[in-house]
């Protein structure tokens, strides 16, 4: 007899973790079949330290085919799912066309950048969601700062040397604190711009800066903020941008070449396309995560709205906390269906959240307990090493050197701005040689 078939889409939080926990599980009983743009997993926390030259790409990536070599992948987007005949079709990064069939559907998306209908913003600003960007952005901060050194201009210089960052959640609160650093080591090193302090600011129409978190880590991140100069505007967002700058929503022009949208995220389009039940556009599932008259079909992370049975009536928020948590259980619940193990529904207790605010700062509160400056950062960085499949001696070797030798910054020129627009709908294909 074959084999039954899992084939997971995406090779995120969720899916990686489901993918890992059903080789464990499965022990040759099933086929696993991973559908990924890149053969990597990425570790996106790390991410702002990528775009700052604190840690290299690599040590933020985790080997697909090195980590899981049982898992079949197949690198590529998923462009079309046939619930009725069971079948997947998806297109390689040249183009080619493959099309599989499953017993059971792991679908583990993930979500894309939440574009507002604000003039001027797909052409002038670059999201934050892969390594590609992060990549753009450290170029970019890198070469406006050499760019105003090179100018005489005051107001070229002016706009050159500032960065606006929208959406003051995990993403923009990180990029802004981690960003004003990296400008501020690139100021010490151009001396013409003694009199020109590059300057930041943070935006979100929340009336704090981490809004969905407790307000003792928004007062901690916002403090450490204000201390390094960042300008944090809440209430405020963006209503144009344009080559020169940005409008604010309270009327002020910002003379800017830097917006940087981090405002959130949406389920990938392919969970619209499927024709199923959505919530709030995340893919209706039931408490086992399985989607309501699908049985083989299983949804979890950012493209799921997985029912918070300890907020009844709410859905869990779109977490890499969650999204590992569902991803493992989606792995059991499909053991379970082939007689290995029992059928659970997803329960979850907070362990807590951490925010990294880059030199010797963070704000973290595990098991409900705020902290912040230094113990929050050895927590933070603990639980980073902890959470990190692989890669963690790297990492903890590049955190070490960083703080024992000066910061590289030079341009790679790797990865130039029409490679990683706005409107990108995946965050991962290859963008050295395509886009992401």
């Amino acid at each position: 007899m074959s084999r039954p078939r899992v084939v997971i889409v995406g090779a995120g939080f969720a899916g990686y973790h489901a993918a890992r926990t059903l080789c464990r599980l499965g022990r040759n009983k099933a086929e696993i079949v991973v559908i990924n743009p890149t053969d990597y997993f990425l570790y996106l926390p790390l991410l702002p330290e990528v775009a700052v030259g604190l840690l290299d790409p690599r040590k933020v990536t985790v080997s697909l085919p090195a980590t899981m070599p049982d898992v079949r992948l197949i690198l590529g987007e998923v462009q079309a799912i046939d619930l009725d005949a069971r079948e997947v079709t998806s297109v390689d990064p040249e183009g080619g066309r493959n099309q599989i069939t499953y017993d059971r559907l792991v679908l583990t998306v993930g979500s894309v950048h939440k574009l507002l209908p604000v003039p001027g913003l797909a052409e002038h600003a670059h999201g934050f969601r892969g390594i590609p960007e992060a990549l753009y952005l450290r170029d970019h901060m890198t070469r406006q700062m050499e760019l105003a050194d090179a100018t005489d201009d005051p107001d070229e210089r002016a706009a050159r040397t500032t960065f606006v960052v929208v959406g003051a959640g995990y993403t923009g609160t990180e990029v802004a604190a981690h960003g004003v650093l990296y400008t501020g080591i690139l100021h010490k090193r151009h001396p013409r711009l003694r009199k020109q302090r590059p300057r930041w600011l943070l935006l979100d129409v929340a009336d704090r800066v981490l809004p969905e978190l407790d307000e003792r880590l928004s007062r901690t991140a916002t403090s450490v903020l204000r201390q390094r100069g960042v300008e944090v505007h809440t209430g405020t967002s963006v209503t144009e941008a344009t080559k020169e700058g940005v409008r604010l929503s309270d009327g002020t022009f910002v003379r800017t070449r830097s917006l940087i949208w981090c405002v959130g995220v949406r389920p990938d389009q392919l969970v619209a396309d499927l024709g199923l039940r959505t919530e709030r556009g995340r893919l209706a599932v039931n408490t086992d995560l399985t989607v309501p008259g699908r049985p083989e079909v299983y949804a979890c992370g950012d493209a799921a709205a997985v029912p918070d049975l300890a907020r009844p009536g709410e859905m869990t928020p779109m977490t890499a906390q969650h999204a590992v948590r569902q991803g493992k259980l989606a792995a059991h619940n499909i053991a379970a269906s082939y007689g290995e193990g029992r059928r659970k529904p997803y329960r979850h207790k907070d362990l807590g959240f951490v925010v990294d605010l880059g030199g010797t700062d963070a704000a973290a509160n595990p098991f409900q307990i705020p902290l912040g400056g230094l113990p929050a950062k050895v927590v933070t960085r603990g639980y980073h090493l902890l959470s990190l499949p692989g890669n963690r001696l790297r990492t903890a070797t590049d955190w070490l050197l960083d703080a024992l030798l000066e910061r590289q910054t030079v341009q790679l020129g790797l990865v130039r701005s029409p490679a990683v627009p706005l409107d990108t709908a995946a965050p991962e294909l290859p963008t050295l040689a395509g886009r992401r």
